[in-house]
């Protein structure tokens, strides 16, 4: 399974895979050679606009095509199959990314669209997709000023996000009787829809039909994946199969199912870095995610008296762009910040670095976008500065970890080691040189949780961040 993610957070249901933050030959040919199933490229997507995102789809499967052909040549893996995954509350450039994956590895019988992700509350029933139970389009992520739709049924999503070129009644769907009854069935109702039957005719172009997939419970997805699984492949070792696949994460262990995770979470928390004699290296903590969890589970933690709090101004940062020298100006922002968090860890707190609350109006998608790379990047700098004097960081939203993974901390891929808390993944830079995947001075070895912008309770941070100091109850 291939995993082309568009943001660094898509792989919050599996444990022991490499996460590609570039992808060269080397990098590429490294993946595929993991013993996992998996292999994940971050495309980190969803921060660009709409043409930046098709280049970057188009360069990644322009470096893939070869690396797969030749993987599957000389017998490195059996099979492929291709995952576009997205976001669970339907924000992304969906059709985009999925027929750009198509056109260079097409063409497919059919696309699955399966936004459901079972451990956020995310489900499907008859087309309508939920969170907690309510349709997402009345969730403030639906209001997301970039991806931004008004309906939560997936066949009318489809047509309000391709603009009416694919109509709704083209949309085919799979549901939860079907998934319940798994086996023979749903394997022909499967190669049913691939042959555009069901009384819909396909959308034009190779990534196929597409088909609306529900799910409540994982046994209905593990029913689906078995019968994928099943189905012969007529196309024998074209890189790609029969089905492509948009979807959030809970359909990928399915597709591949995984043993238990090697180390609980206690166990994961444990791999905070020491020094010689064992003492623990202090955390530190950054929120770049705007949403209103995100504001929720920030403001819990800088209740926390052993939390010091470092605000990056929005404002000030965009006033900085606008003017005269602003690499100049920024740096000497960046300088005013380490000294706070030197002050943070002198006074033995964790320091908590965050962009200010509320959402600057910018002019247009642009503005917003530089603006975005701006605060991330000066954060990420920061964080690199200070690597290896830490031992472990907390990262929420997915520009901020991505930013943190690929420029920060300079990786061109991490491994992925399992769940500190449902749906929140803990990275590690591997160490010697059968990684090959370089990073800053201080990167190998030290701890990155990355928690989505879209999940967790209000108390999400504080928990991890007890976690990691060692202070959770369990």
């Amino acid at each position: 399974m291939v995993v082309f993610d568009d943001d660094p957070t898509g792989s919050q249901t599996l444990h022991g895979c490499p996460l590609l933050l570039r992808w060269d030959a080397a990098s590429l040919a490294a993946g595929l050679r993991h013993p996992s199933p998996f292999l994940f490229v971050l495309a980190n997507s969803r921060a660009l606009d709409p043409e930046a995102a098709r280049r970057r789809i188009r360069e990644i499967c322009a470096a893939l095509r070869p690396a797969l052909d030749q993987a599957l040549a000389e017998g490195v893996i059996g099979r492929c199959w291709l995952v576009s995954r997205g976001d669970s509350t339907l924000r992304g450039h969906f059709p985009l990314e999925v027929e750009e994956i198509a056109a260079a590895f097409g063409p497919f019988a059919a696309t699955l669209l399966v936004p459901a992700f079972l451990e956020g509350g995310r489900t499907t029933v008859d087309g309508v997709h939920r969170l907690a139970g309510r349709p997402v389009h009345e969730s403030s992520f639906a209001h997301d000023r970039l991806f931004a739709y008004g309906t939560s049924y997936l066949p009318d999503w489809v047509a309000e996000k391709s603009g009416g070129r694919i109509p709704a009644a083209a949309v085919a769907r799979l549901g939860l009787e079907d998934l319940e009854a798994g086996g023979e069935r749903l394997s022909q109702h499967l190669l049913a829809l691939a042959a555009g039957e069901q009384g819909h005719g396909p959308p034009a172009g190779p990534a196929g039909r597409l088909v609306a997939v529900d799910a409540t419970n994982p046994s209905q997805l593990a029913r689906l994946g078995e019968a994928l699984r099943g189905l012969p492949s007529p196309e024998g070792q074209r890189p790609g199969g029969r089905f492509l696949f948009q979807s959030a994460a809970s359909l990928l262990n399915a597709l591949a199912p995984l043993p238990p995770q090697p180390r609980d979470p206690a166990a994961l928390a444990a791999l905070r870095r020491c020094d010689p004699a064992g003492c623990p290296h202090p955390g530190l903590v950054l929120v770049g995610s705007h949403v209103p969890l995100a504001d929720q589970q920030l403001a819990r933690l800088l209740a926390e008296p052993a939390c010091a709090d470092v605000e990056v101004p929005v404002a000030r940062v965009m006033r900085v762009l606008e003017g005269p020298l602003p690499d100049q100006l920024l740096a000497s922002l960046e300088q005013a910040w380490l000294q706070q968090l030197e002050a943070a860890f002198a006074s033995g707190r964790t320091p908590v670095l965050h962009t200010s609350r509320g959402e600057l109006v910018c002019r247009h998608e642009a503005e917003r976008r530089r603006l975005g790379a701006a605060l991330a990047g000066a954060m990420a700098r920061l964080v690199g500065r200070l690597a290896p004097r830490l031992g472990y960081v907390i990262s929420k939203g997915g520009i901020t970890s991505q930013t943190l993974l690929a420029d920060g901390l300079a990786l061109a891929g991490v491994e992925l080691q399992g769940q500190v808390l449902p749906g929140v993944s803990l990275v590690l830079a591997p160490q010697g040189p059968a990684a090959g995947w370089g990073g800053c001075p201080g990167a190998l070895g030290l701890p990155v949780v990355t928690v989505p912008g879209n999940l967790g309770e209000p108390d999400t941070l504080v928990r991890l961040w007890q976690r990691l100091e060692g202070s959770s109850p369990g």
